[in-house]
């Protein structure tokens, strides 16, 4: 059984070698660990300084591409280097290396596919931004209920995958891929759990994603719309739809009881027209929702056939 740690870095000189000497190499279950650090073309000798702490595999973008697209690389080294559970951990040492134990041992026993760290747990993260906080905590909130899912925790990077979840994921973000990872494998009915840990926020240290609240809201925002209507294309277009056919009836009964009154449409002729567009609308929804349907199933064609693809080129794993 191997392990692969893997740490995304951007511009992580100062702190990633501690954290890489922190990790540990010896864990019941497993029978060989190793460092695999993705840097996201950092200017400060990051990658030299994860080689020299002990990283197993470095690789670097020869330019800064983002935490999706870094995430994507993370993903495929993995699988190339053997790995049969990916853990994923941030390169500053706010999360403690040991919990890696913790966040696997589901895993391990076969009770998870996917595993993430839950910061609101058993303990208050220390320091964590409170924008960072209630946006997270609303967007878990709104995402689980219309995933039919309980979410505790939808941003954390700490995480732990087998390898049958990284053969499985499709991840087209670049801005980041956290939220999209846990849409995407509840979608594929693939087991997700959280398990409680304790993280400290350097109260002093910028955030390499949150550089704006109003961009990371923004692009957070676009990500999770497109990943819900790819999953739940019914849900995402029928519910709208739903409502608006409703609300339109409605309308028509309105109406219809003003103008059987007096049978005169001129002074209701406002209802009328709402309840016609809102018809309409409503209509247009329900043939967006069939027709997403229908590219949900062609997409589930295109992701079995990359699952047997990425099988067969991963298929034998590097000594």
């Amino acid at each position: 059984m191997r392990l692969i740690v893997n740490l995304p870095a951007f511009n992580e000189a100062e702190k990633i070698g501690q954290t890489i000497k922190r990790i540990p190499r010896q864990i019941d279950g497993i029978d060989e660990v190793f460092v695999q650090v993705i840097d996201d073309g950092s200017k400060d000798g990051t990658a030299e300084i994860a080689r020299n702490a002990g990283a197993d595999f470095v690789f670097s973008h020869p330019v800064n591409r983002g935490l999706g697209i870094t995430f994507r690389t993370a993903v495929e080294m993995a699988l190339e280097n053997g790995a049969d559970i990916m853990a994923n951990i941030d390169a500053d040492g706010q999360f403690n290396p040991d919990d890696i134990k913790k966040i696997i041992a589901p895993i391990l026993k076969g009770e998870a596919d996917m595993v993430s760290a839950d910061r609101f747990g058993d303990h208050k993260a220390q320091n964590m931004p409170a924008a960072k906080y209630y946006l997270n905590r609303v967007a878990a909130y709104v995402i689980g209920k219309f995933m039919n899912f309980p979410i505790k925790d939808l941003t954390c990077g700490f995480r732990g995958y087998n390898r049958e979840t990284l053969l499985r994921l499709n991840l087209p973000g670049q801005f980041t891929y956290t939220q999209e990872v846990i849409i995407d494998a509840i979608g594929k009915n693939l087991k997700v759990m959280w398990v409680p840990v304790v993280v400290t926020y350097f109260a002093e240290r910028k955030s390499r994603v949150v550089k704006s609240i109003y961009k990371y809201v923004n692009n957070s925002g676009r990500i999770i719309l497109k990943a819900v209507r790819d999953v739940r294309p019914m849900k995402f277009f029928g519910i709208p739809a739903l409502f608006l056919i409703v609300v339109s009836f409605v309308l028509f009964v309105y109406f219809g009881f003003l103008y059987f009154q007096d049978f005169k449409i001129t002074p209701y002729r406002n209802y009328l027209l709402l309840a016609i567009t809102m018809l309409l609308v409503g209509l247009q929804f329900l043939v967006f929702a069939l027709m997403a349907d229908m590219i949900k199933s062609n997409r589930k064609l295109t992701e079995d056939q990359m699952y047997l693809i990425k099988k067969e080129k991963y298929g034998k794993k590097t000594a």
